[in-house]
């Protein structure tokens, strides 16, 4: 499981002060990409062996608001891996504290260039080995 520090920013707040929900799917993309790079395959890795990894599915669950200045950590996982499709969990803290304020999930094919879809364990069976590992 990876980790990502993240201060909110004035610009992701909405009119009552609390993070807009349209900012949690793209907390998880920046989650999920240091989450590849810290595992030492990084995006643009995956991307350069023709791999893609489209987006299929997002869901976020809101416990508890997020307001501008915090420092969250969001911490991105394996939570399904099959030769077709990754899914992905995401939980969202403040740093230095134990209660949950998000929880989400992304669903992703391995498609090729063209978008079609591919055996990842065939097409790179490293990477689908690494991340088989880090569930």
């Amino acid at each position: 499981m990876s980790g990502t520090e993240i201060i909110v920013r004035y610009a992701e707040t909405d009119q009552m002060g609390i993070v807009h929900h349209s900012v949690y799917a793209i907390w998880y993309e920046a989650a999920r990409t240091d989450m590849m790079e810290q595992a030492g395959y990084s995006y643009s890795r995956v991307e350069s062996e023709g791999i893609m990894l489209p987006l299929s599915h997002l869901e976020c669950d809101y416990v508890g608001g997020v307001k501008y200045g915090d420092r969250v950590i969001v911490r991105c996982f394996v939570e399904k891996l099959t030769i077709a499709r990754l899914v992905l969990g995401y939980e969202v803290r403040r740093k230095g504290e134990d209660e949950i304020l998000s929880t989400g999930r992304t669903v992703h094919a391995w498609t090729d260039t063209n978008l079609n879809m591919i055996n990842l364990k065939k097409k790179a069976p490293e990477l689908f080995n690494l991340l088989d590992n880090i569930k």
